[in-house]
């Protein structure tokens, strides 16, 4: 679970994991895509709503996502 001051970037929508933007560590912020999703055919980038630094990455490149599942965590 994350902690109280982390933020968990989540899916909005089944899809695949296309491509993940970022790496643990690195430093991102407000706007910056951490993932980019896959479904129908259609790229739809999963953005950082929050400055922060990644502390956990939920998923692999390929991936299929439900809505709500947890991508990317910062802290």
């Amino acid at each position: 679970m994350a902690r109280p001051t982390s933020l968990e970037i989540v899916s909005e929508l089944v899809a695949n994991v296309l491509t993940i933007e970022v790496a643990e560590g690195d430093r991102v912020e407000a706007g910056d895509t951490v993932v980019l999703l896959e479904s129908m055919k259609m790229e739809i980038p999963m953005l950082a709503e929050r400055g922060g630094t990644v502390t956990a990455i939920k998923v692999t490149v390929g991936d299929v996502v439900q809505d709500g599942d947890v991508l990317v965590v910062l802290d």
